[in-house]
This record gives C-alpha cells, sequence and structure tokens, in this order.
C-alpha cells in the first residue's frame, strides 16, 4: 500500500509540474491579449490643459422634489462627486494619462493595481457627470419621442417592459453600481449592470460594450436619506424624471 500510495503521489507531482506551466502561460496570453487592444487604441483626440473641475448641476438642488429630495442631491453633488475630481486629479499625476480627457482614459483602464485609483475616480466622475444631465423636474421630463421611442418599444416590447427590465437591472446590483442602456456596436440597445463605478465605456473591464444613453447610481449615497434601504422605491421615482429629451437626443447622436 505505502508503495502504491508513493507511486500515486509522484504521478500526481509530475503532471502538476506538466499542467501549471500551461496555465501560467495561458494567464499571461491573456495579459498579453489585453495590453495588446489597449495599444490599438486611437490616439487622444484632445488633451487637458488644467484639472479636471467639478460640473454645476443643470438645475437646483431642490427641483426634483419630491422624488429625489434636496439634500441627498446637495451632498450628492458637493460631496460625493467632487470628491471623485479632486481624487481623479491626484491618481493621474506623473502618469501617461496626466493630460487625456476622460473619454480617452475610461477604455484604456484595466485591473492592474496601478489602475485601481483612477478607475474608481475617473468612473465615479465621469458617471456622476452624465447622471445629472439624464435628470429633469418632473414638470420638464417629457417622455420617450421620435425615433428613440419606436426603437425602444419595437426592442423591449413596450415601455413598461422597459422599465421592468432597466428596473430589474438596477434592483439586482449587490452593493454598490450602476444600471445603464446603451447601444452596442450592432445599433440594438442593451441593458446592464456595472459594480462600482464602472461603466460600458471601460473596453478592457466590463463585459458589456457599448454607448450609455440613460444610467441610474444605485450606490446608497444616491437614495439612502429619502429611501434608506428601500432601493425598488427610488429607482421607481427615477422614472418620474427622466429627461427624456436628453435621452434621445443621444439615441440620435449614436445611431448617426
Amino acid at each position: 500500500m505505502e508503495k502504491r500510495t508513493f507511486l500515486k503521489n509522484g504521478l500526481l507531482a509530475v503532471a502538476g509540474a506538466m499542467v501549471l506551466p500551461g496555465l501560467k502561460s495561458c494567464k499571461t496570453g491573456s495579459e498579453t491579449a489585453k495590453k495588446t487592444s489597449m495599444a490599438n487604441l486611437p490616439a487622444p483626440k484632445n488633451m487637458r490643459s488644467g484639472d479636471f473641475t467639478l460640473p454645476p448641476l443643470p438645475y437646483d438642488f431642490a427641483a426634483l422634489e419630491p422624488h429625489f429630495d434636496k439634500m441627498t442631491m446637495e451632498i450628492h453633488h458637493d460631496r460625493h462627486h467632487a470628491a471623485y475630481v479632486k481624487n481623479l486629479n491626484d491618481a493621474v499625476l506623473n502618469t501617461p494619462m496626466a493630460k487625456f480627457e476622460i473619454e480617452d482614459i475610461l477604455p484604456r483602464l484595466t485591473d492592474a493595481d496601478a489602475d485601481r485609483k483612477i478607475r474608481n475616480n475617473g468612473g465615479g466622475h465621469w458617471n456622476h457627470s452624465f447622471f445629472w444631465k439624464n435628470l429633469s423636474p418632473a414638470a420638464a421630463s417629457g417622455v420617450p419621442a421620435g425615433r428613440f421611442a419606436t426603437d425602444l418599444n419595437a426592442q423591449f416590447g413596450s415601455m413598461d417592459k422597459f422599465k421592468e427590465q432597466f428596473s430589474t437591472a438596477g434592483k439586482g446590483v449587490f452593493g454598490s453600481g450602476w444600471a445603464w442602456l446603451c447601444v452596442g456596436a450592432d445599433k440594438k440597445m442593451f441593458i446592464s449592470a456595472t459594480a462600482n463605478q464602472d461603466n460600458p465605456w471601460m473596453t478592457g473591464l466590463v463585459k458589456q460594450i457599448g454607448t450609455p444613453i440613460l444610467g441610474l447610481d444605485v450606490w446608497e449615497h444616491a437614495y439612502y436619506l429619502k429611501y434608506q434601504n428601500k432601493r425598488p422605491d427610488y429607482i421607481s421615482a427615477f422614472f418620474n424624471i427622466i429627461n427624456w429629451k436628453e435621452v434621445g437626443m443621444r439615441y440620435e447622436k449614436v445611431m448617426g
């Protein structure tokens, strides 16, 4: 029995020695492919001449009441978003992306530790800048119209079915993250969700790549003062203040 055990362990050790180098090679190949895809990105279109700055809200803090409360909007914009901007400026210092615009930074990010601070704060800055424009006082929010409305109904079945699917994506985010409506390379809309401050522009990091036309922040800081742990209520409220004109314009721009 001892001899059999010895032989068995010896064979396993040899097999392990043969397999492990192959696994290591696969990982290296994957990392090389990712680096190559990043290197193949087009050169940045524009270069920044100064620091990233906090964009102003296009409405008053109280303008989205009663759906989004004044205090949450003030804290969300003036503290959370402002912190992302400050930390992003610090993160890009002395890096190859020090003067890149945010749209040129996001597709170049990887899951390397060196990119982590830029990833978190660059995503936070872009996502929130995008999010504020998603919103509009209820009286001015309008409804989906034109080609966007037609295509939305065709692809999702109806506005109600779109709301259901989008809400499910938002509710399904574990912890913090975002829900998105995007246009893919095939010019079809799709709904996705990302964790933390990732977004569909981060081609080296997310599974579903596309151009966002609508996004919803489902971090607790976006809703906890008013809705506590009731994320579904917050998501329902969101549909009362979507700036559908802005979403439609984004769609038309992507579709050409």
